[in-house]
């Protein structure tokens, strides 16, 4: 069995890797690889209505999104669009 130095507890060890899981968490940062391809967002070069891309609170100018990939017009439209407020 192995012996734990400075008094510390295996329980003490465990607490604290759970207690920091959160902050990992909120910490990682979004990558290309988890964003949703062109056909996963039903993306359309096209607005539908009055929704386009350069309303949505996604958008990211000149030509980027943070939940789809590769590069978007801000005249098309996909299913996560999110107005801004």
């Amino acid at each position: 069995m192995v012996k734990l130095q400075n008094g510390k507890s295996r329980r003490a060890f465990i607490g604290a890797a759970i207690a920091g899981l959160p902050t990992t968490l909120l910490l990682r940062t979004a990558s290309a690889s988890d964003k949703m391809t062109k056909p996963q967002a039903e993306y359309q070069e096209t607005p539908n209505g009055i929704y386009s891309c350069g309303l949505c609170s996604l958008f990211v100018a000149p030509d980027g999104c943070k939940v789809v990939e590769d590069a978007i017009s801000k005249d098309g439209w996909c299913k996560a669009f999110a107005a801004v407020d």
